[in-house]
């Protein structure tokens, strides 16, 4: 069999790891990059001999497959017309900035038997894919997605572009519907939704606080879980997990005071270690080319995006 022909539309940040990975995936053959931008398209024709084109639409009959990595707004236009065209797609998350849009970017994949893909990367993440194998009765989640402004997302506030992140791992994870979605937060340096902190009831009694910010100068990307007999700690830069597990207590009464202690041991859990945009796009390609089953379910990631778009209303109507 030969090598599947892969273009890329959109080389910003993003669009450019991809082009990095595929040009070294033996099994792909990186024929056609797609930019509105020719100093973007030129910098990737020089360094990796790929044909560069302005308009998408001249790559059809050129590829087999495409990873989408434009802005949001331009997610469900092109996806659709790639869909239409027989071409597999990776699309960068979010998946569209409206429900009904998604829904119909899956239906035309399916009623085609193609493969459409959400570029939701921490998914390979060798960390929260050992989580699950740890995670089984949570009680409490907190995640923290923190970091400086940075002018390069021009479409999306923090909740399409990276507290989407932590909803579909949660959602996921506790494998309930949301009951109840509680939302703070402020515009510091844009218009969009800059700082969020979301709260999330379960039906199943488990809560989850999620905090996206790109008004901190510090990064921070941790996740944590609250068991009845243990404390999941993961730290997505490090892909390192560690299980806190009470071992004993005891309250102690001097003379002058109560001292309560406690004893805990902490494992830290080996996780493999690998590139996650890569695995992403082998488990893609897998499905394009080898009829893979998808690692999320369909109504799971509709429903990711669904929740997103729950929080930035209720973000928006409390402005």
């Amino acid at each position: 069999m030969g090598k599947i022909k892969v273009g890329v539309i959109g080389v910003g940040r993003m669009g450019t790891y991809h082009v990095g990975i595929l040009s070294e995936l033996p099994e792909v053959e990186l024929a056609a990059v797609v930019d509105i931008d020719s100093k973007s398209r030129k910098v990737i024709e020089e360094n990796y001999g790929t044909p560069g084109f302005e308009n998408y639409k001249d790559i059809y009959g050129k590829v087999d497959a495409a990873v989408v990595a434009v802005p949001t707004g331009l997610h469900f236009p092109i996806a659709k017309d790639l869909l239409n065209a027989g071409i597999h797609v990776l699309l960068e998350k979010p998946c569209a900035n409206n429900l009904d849009h998604a829904r119909e970017l899956f239906r035309i994949a399916e009623d085609k038997a193609l493969t459409l893909h959400i570029g939701h990367v921490e998914r390979f993440n060798g960390a929260v894919q050992e989580l699950h194998k740890i995670v089984d009765s949570p009680i409490f989640v907190e995640c923290r997605r923190m970091g400086p402004f940075t002018d390069r997302i021009k479409d999306d506030g923090v909740v399409l572009d990276i507290m989407i992140h932590d909803i579909d791992i949660i959602l996921n994870l506790i494998q309930s519907k949301v009951t109840k979605i509680f939302v703070l937060g402020s515009s510091i340096f844009s218009t969009k939704d800059d700082l969020v902190n979301a709260q999330l009831e379960f039906e199943n009694g488990c809560i989850a606080n999620i905090i996206a910010s790109r008004a901190s100068q510090n990064q921070i990307r941790t996740l944590s879980i609250t068991q009845k007999d243990s404390f999941v700690v993961l730290d997505y830069t490090d892909q390192e997990i560690y299980v806190h597990k009470k071992s004993s207590s005891e309250h102690k009464l001097s003379k002058d005071s109560l001292r309560y202690k406690q004893e805990s041991h902490v494992e830290r859990i080996f996780v493999h270690k690998d590139n996650p945009l890569k695995l992403e796009l082998k488990h893609f390609l897998d499905c394009a080319t080898n009829g893979s089953p998808r690692k999320v379910a369909i109504d799971n990631e509709l429903y990711s995006l669904e929740v997103a778009l729950n929080i930035l209303s209720q973000f928006k109507s409390n402005l």
